[in-house]
């Protein structure tokens, strides 16, 4: 856990970033002028560039007291020039997360304390917080995550980007053990938070389906904890229940007392079937229709979200539909490409039991002849990996798609709990690149293809294949 700024040595470094402006923690990001952070992983140590960094142009440069460069420099072994510019703290991580927290609460709009919005979710937080930010610019000079640096290190990166111009901050949070969420709001102090949804995902860390939803909801935790509020997809029974649990409704006259609801049921709206000529996301909402450049029903929960929150913060609904409806996905996210041959469906970031399925499901509503499915493993699900990707290959091979690849060892694995007569049209390869092999000698043309898999396997090498 973060422990709470204002002690002498976090004053002192938020001096030094105040004249510096920007962080980084990558020399080659390095412009001039910089506060270079040196962290440590399990294959590279960021103290072994201290020095570099301040000759790139570094204006200071963080480092551990017990690193080389650290005890040279309490040793006198530097010269001044370099030893004043060095910053030596007992961990370099923690000092980052402090540093990102004082700020944050050193940070006021118009007097008041600047209002930063947390997400969290299995699925569809990136994606949320892409439409969120788009939704909340129309009106607000927006500070968010940029890509999906989400975790110890990107949220902290992500609070010391907000400047003088930003007016509301939206920050991207995910998870892979319990206490990660904590740790993170405890970093950034949100005063909204929304949960996206909750799947199962990360099992080997979370250890069951329960250990998610205990992760998810540390941030409502939070909300409850400081009678802050929760932006809560209430046709969803799972976030209703944790809401629920954290009595997060003080009685039955103010139901929604801590919670800011929203839903396509709730708010009586549908998804419109797509069709080859628009087969685009479209939610129809009253009289109105959200075209979306999204592809999948399962975003319509991702668009109300952003429209939620635009309502909230004085957003127009026509100004938030215009911003929803002008956003294109370039992060393999529900994107749809077509190209010389075939027309793509890349949903490659990321990959779990309940988002394939999503996928899945998806995909047997699209409209087209000849539709391929190439799905690479689900990563870091435990004891669960054969069932889950069991369940996988016999969804994926019961939706009669002309073929279905699937690759790496976990698939593999599963392939032999399946009725053979069931994988008639399926192929199995090893990697991506033996994929993308076997594509090239064996072309197809004419298909709707979708594509994806955890971010381990790659499954972004076959695009130009295709």
């Amino acid at each position: 856990m973060v422990q709470p700024a204002g002690n002498m040595e976090i004053i002192s470094i938020y001096n030094k970033f105040k004249e510096c402006g920007v962080v980084t923690t990558d020399t080659r990001t390095l412009k001039g002028g910089e506060m270079f952070f040196a962290l440590r992983g399990d294959n590279f140590d960021g103290n072994e560039y201290a020095l570099k960094a301040l000759e790139l142009g570094a204006r200071y440069a963080v480092v551990n007291r017990t690193s080389k460069v650290g005890t040279d420099c309490a040793a006198g072994l530097l010269e001044a020039s370099l030893a004043g510019r060095l910053v030596l703290v007992e961990d370099t991580l923690k000092t980052l997360q402090e540093l990102a927290r004082w700020h944050r609460s050193m940070t006021f709009v118009d007097g008041k304390p600047l209002t930063v919005i947390a997400l969290t979710g299995t699925n569809g937080k990136t994606t949320t917080k892409e439409l969120v930010r788009e939704v909340l610019a129309v009106k607000y000079r927006v500070t968010a995550t940029e890509g999906n640096l989400n975790n110890s290190i990107g949220v902290p990166l992500t609070l010391l980007r907000i400047n003088s111009e930003t007016q509301l901050a939206v920050v991207e949070m995910g998870a892979s053990h319990p206490g990660d969420i904590k740790e993170l709001v405890d970093i950034a102090l949100p005063n909204y938070g929304l949960i996206t949804n909750v799947g199962k995902a990360h099992l080997l860390g979370f250890g069951s389906f329960e250990g998610v939803k205990a992760t998810k909801g540390e941030l409502y935790d939070y909300l409850r904890r400081t009678a802050d509020k929760a932006f809560i997809n209430v046709d969803n029974p799972h976030l209703c229940q944790m809401a629920s649990e954290r009595n997060m409704q003080h009685d039955s006259e103010r139901p929604y007392s801590l919670l800011l609801p929203y839903g396509l049921e709730y708010s009586g709206a549908a998804v419109l079937p797509s069709s080859s000529e628009y087969p685009f996301l479209r939610v129809q909402i009253g009289e109105r229709v959200v075209s979306t450049n999204l592809v999948g029903s399962y975003n319509a929960d991702n668009v109300m979200a952003a429209l939620a929150v635009g309502q909230h913060f004085g957003v127009s609904f026509e100004d938030a539909v215009s911003a929803i409806e002008a956003y294109v996905p370039a992060n393999k996210r529900s994107q749809m490409t077509k190209t010389e041959r075939n027309t793509l469906i890349v949903d490659a970031y990321n990959a779990n039991p309940t988002s394939m399925a999503a996928a899945l499901e998806n995909f047997s509503n699209v409209a087209a002849e000849c539709k391929v499915a190439l799905l690479g493993d689900m990563l870091e699900l435990g004891e669960e990996s054969v069932a889950e990707h069991v369940a996988v290959i016999r969804s994926a091979c019961s939706r009669g798609l002309a073929k279905v690849c699937f690759v790496g060892k976990e698939f593999r694995k599963a392939a032999a709990e399946v009725d053979p007569e069931l994988l008639a049209q399926t192929c199995f390869f090893g990697t991506s690149d033996e994929l993308a092999a076997y594509l090239t000698s064996e072309p197809l043309s004419g298909a709707t293809i979708l594509i994806k898999g955890s971010r381990g396997t790659r499954m972004e090498n076959v695009i130009p294949i295709l």
